[in-house]
């Protein structure tokens, strides 16, 4: 399946693309893509429904992320050995991890905003897995049956924030509007091979990063497993697994996003997404951490 949530941000509606392009609505059905929705039992209610008896949204509407009311969203570095090469930076022997803010998540095609007093605001198409089941010191051969599904993230990312202001890398990875998820949330039996997806993302049309999946250093259920041995993993956490190369950093000279930028970026089956980059405005910031609140509707 794919699942989206459409409309106005910070009141989206659930919905599914059906096997003829439309796109229909699940408000009927479940309250959102969200919680208790991605758990096996939720998915499989929205399974048992007949996309062709849904209403259909409007063909315009807007796609908002993915998922909704965010608990954790995690991110893992230097996770394609072709990107820890351009880096300069040894293979991690064990994840990465880093956080970024909840309310950082957007719509795939709504505006990126440069943060205040940005220097080096960077891309990085990465692929995201969304837990359904709750996973807590899950063994890797059963982390696939924790996950609802898995889409596209951009993780936007100020590396001077990241890399020069000390401390953790969430201060460089969580500004309003850094985690672009979408359009699609596709469960896995649609999602194809994990390790074998092609990806890309281009500036102004330029392509700036071409990657596959193949060359993850820790893969989708090591990685599940490896964090869910410290904490708890609930129903609509995201994880966003690492880039390939060709981030800006890695640049001969480095590269960074400008207002009036444009980002496209998409991974094989789940999908595209399109990001006009803009200026930092104090009064957008705070519409967008309004407009994505994180909230709890899980199982506990």
């Amino acid at each position: 399946m794919k699942l989206v949530r459409f409309g106005e941000a910070g009141a989206e509606r659930p919905g599914l693309i059906g096997a003829d392009g439309a796109l229909r609505d699940l408000s009927g059905v479940v309250p959102d893509i969200s919680g208790v929705a991605l758990t096996s039992e939720g998915l499989a209610r929205i399974r048992a429904v007949d996309p062709a008896s849904l209403p259909e949204a409007p063909a315009d509407a807007r796609l908002g992320p993915c998922v909704g009311r965010v608990g954790n969203f995690i991110g893992v570095g230097l996770n394609y050995a072709d990107h820890a090469a351009e880096t300069g930076l040894r293979i991690p022997r064990e994840p990465i991890l880093f956080n970024k803010a909840p309310n950082c998540i957007v719509g795939a095609n709504d505006d990126v905003m440069l943060p205040k007093a940005e220097q080096r605001t960077d891309w990085e198409v990465e692929l995201a897995f969304v837990v359904g089941d709750r996973a807590y010191n899950v063994e890797p051969e059963d982390a696939l049956k924790h996950i609802a599904g898995v889409c596209v993230c951009n993780d936007v990312s100020e590396r001077h924030f990241q890399t020069e202001r000390s401390g953790q890398w969430v201060k460089g990875k969580s500004s309003p509007t850094f985690g672009p998820l979408g359009p699609w949330l596709v469960t896995l039996d649609e999602a194809g091979d994990l390790d074998s997806l092609d990806m890309f993302l281009d500036v102004d049309g330029r392509r700036m990063q071409t990657g596959n999946t193949s060359t993850m250093i820790f893969k989708v259920p090591f990685l599940l497993s490896y964090i869910s041995s410290f904490m708890v993993l609930d129903p609509g956490d995201v994880v966003t697994t690492g880039t390939p190369p060709g981030v800006g950093m890695g640049k001969t000279p480095p590269t960074y996003l400008k207002a009036g930028d444009t980002m496209r970026l998409g991974i094989t089956g789940l999908g595209e997404q399109t990001q006009n980059v803009v200026n930092f405005s104090e009064e957008a910031g705070a519409h967008r951490a309004h407009a994505y609140p994180s909230g709890f509707d899980i199982p506990r």
